[in-house]
């Protein structure tokens, strides 16, 4: 019963996800004139969904793949690097969404990380690239010992919600500053809360959904991989030497 209902809450979390980059870029399409890489306004609208689908939903799915009742059986190696490339990938995105609004911050002459929005923003990335880096090297390679990485196991998954609870923050406050700067004009201010104004914190009312549902899952006890042991636990990408 209770993988049927970890598998139900994975079925939510996938909805949640495709809906969460599906309104994103809906909304950059529809409101906001679509995408181009030419440094222009459409370049930036490549910057929220890049910062959704890699910061959110695939750093949410990355962090849950220990959570799966099919890891917890048979060798850790195949799932530890899984996680890894999945948050690799979720890295590549977010790297990709920066290169965006830097280049488009460039462009337009305007100024590089002024906005509170900008600050957790880059905060949020930094930690994210030191965690995996941390991670990949602690508990891949092969040179640590079982002691350091069972002293630095709850450090990794600490640091990972707080990665998660603050992209949740940079989206949200994202949103707000970008519906704060393209609805100020008389006919269609934000607080007359017209169709864009609803429909874009609709997408932060569901990024909020999905990342909540993600630490949940992470937090429940009863779906949390069972700790195999000293000796099957160890399983690191080399090899050590005898």
């Amino acid at each position: 019963m209770a993988s049927g209902w970890f598998y139900l809450s994975c079925l939510v979390l996938g909805s949640l996800g495709s809906m969460c980059i599906l309104f994103t870029t809906y909304w950059m399409q529809y409101w906001r004139g679509g995408f181009a890489w030419d440094g222009s306004v459409y370049m930036f609208n490549w910057h929220p969904v890049f910062m959704v689908s890699g910061m959110v939903v695939l750093y949410g799915a990355a962090s849950l793949v220990y959570r799966l009742p099919l890891s917890w059986v048979g060798p850790k190696l195949p799932w530890k690097l899984l996680h890894a490339a999945l948050h690799l990938l979720a890295f590549i995105f977010t790297v990709v969404g920066l290169v965006a609004v830097f280049q488009y911050h460039n462009h337009s002459k305007i100024a590089h990380l002024y906005s509170l929005h900008s600050w957790l923003g880059i905060t949020t990335v930094i930690l994210f690239a030191c965690q995996w880096f941390l991670g990949f090297s602690i508990f891949l390679l092969p040179w640590a010992s079982q002691w350091l990485r069972s002293l630095l196991k709850p450090v990794h998954v600490f640091f990972g919600a707080c990665i998660l609870s603050l992209s949740i923050t940079s989206v949200i406050s994202g949103i707000n500053e970008k519906i704060f700067f393209v609805l100020k004009n008389a006919t269609k201010p934000y607080s007359s809360l017209p169709g864009e104004a609803v429909f874009a914190n609709s997408t932060g009312l569901l990024v909020v959904a999905f990342s909540l549902l993600v630490l949940y899952v992470l937090l429940a006890s009863s779906w949390k991989r069972p700790e195999p042991g000293l000796l099957t636990d160890r399983q690191p990408l080399l090899h050590d030497r005898e």
